[in-house]
């Protein structure tokens, strides 16, 4: 066990050295009296990600990686990492609230928690909903005729968790965004670390159904918030069908037959009804194809060869 940093925190950038000034500077100004070992992973970046971390920020590391995906990335760093515990952290973030000693310090006074998730806000400054529950067919299906919609809903229906008074609070939930995923050595041993096959999405899911399964809790907590710059980009084609080819990975790896066979048309029908409008046509079209098997995922499937949690497991989590 590493004695020299409590946390090490692995910052993937794909071309997003722009985001990395602020980012950076905002973990080190909340470090409080956390030891941090920072490892940003140059993704095969063409922005000069490695140059600025070295002129700005000389007490990174950082780590270069071939990019096969999101889960890849990570892996690289956290092979590298030994402090107990490890976050994984968008690079278009901000810390600004909370410090890293009090998520540390929490986090030794409970052992039972694997991995852990914070406040998030948005651009504006308006509450983010990152608590979510396990996908389902049930779940799916009402995702399907927008459920999120309805006037009256049961609150489990959804995957996320809509009733903002709650993440006043602490939260024990089934998984949360990957902006911000904390996580505890013993919990990312004993689970496995992230399934390569999942170049984007689906990976946080995948990640906490492991945790949890290995007996560790999955929290949201408030005792830290952050800025999470996303949403800008609008509907792109190609991240829709390769979210669709992750959620196919998801359900053959956890669903058995029958609900496999549900959920998967029930994403089917969303995109269906989707595509009846106009600026959703092309990504629904594109996202039904890839489901079904007509198209390659936009960003190719990794080889079998990749890491899944069966060939990274380690000993029984302890706590």
């Amino acid at each position: 066990m590493d004695t020299t940093h409590d946390l090490s925190i692995v910052i993937v950038s794909t071309n997003e050295a722009h985001w990395l000034t602020a980012c950076l500077t905002t973990v080190y100004a909340q470090a409080g009296s956390a030891r941090l070992d920072v490892v940003v992973v140059d993704n095969e970046s063409r922005d000069g990600t490695r140059e600025l971390v070295a002129r700005e920020f000389p007490q990174a590391r950082v780590v270069s990686s071939y990019n096969r995906g999101f889960a890849h990335a990570n892996n690289r760093a956290l092979m590298t990492c030994t402090a107990r515990y490890a976050l994984c952290l968008n690079p278009d973030t901000e810390i600004v609230g909370g410090t890293f000693g009090e998520l540390v310090e929490m986090l030794d006074r409970r052992p039972e928690i694997g991995l852990l998730g914070v406040k998030q806000l948005d651009s504006e400054g308006a509450l983010y909903p990152t608590v979510r529950r396990f996908p389902s067919a049930r779940r799916a299906l009402a995702e399907a005729f927008t459920a999120e919609s309805w006037p009256l809903r049961p609150a489990r229906l959804g995957e996320r968790e809509l009733d903002l008074r709650r993440y006043e609070g602490e939260i024990e939930c089934d998984w949360v965004t990957g902006a911000f995923m904390l996580i505890r050595r013993e919990a990312l041993l004993g689970a496995g670390l992230m399934d390569e096959r999942l170049f984007l999405f689906s990976d946080e899911p995948d990640l906490c159904v492991r945790i949890k399964g290995a007996g560790w809790k999955v929290v949201h907590s408030p005792a830290m918030t952050i800025v999470h710059h996303a949403g800008k980009a609008g509907i792109k084609p190609a991240l829709v069908a390769q979210e669709v080819f992750a959620r196919r990975v998801y359900a053959e790896k956890h669903f058995g037959p029958a609900q496999r066979l549900v959920y998967l048309g029930a994403i089917a029908a969303r995109h269906a009804l989707r595509a009846a409008r106009p600026e959703r046509r092309a990504a629904s079209a594109h996202a039904l194809r890839t489901l079904f098997g007509r198209e390659a995922p936009p960003f190719g499937a990794p080889p079998l060869a990749s890491i899944d949690a069966t060939t990274l497991a380690g000993p029984p989590p302890r706590g």
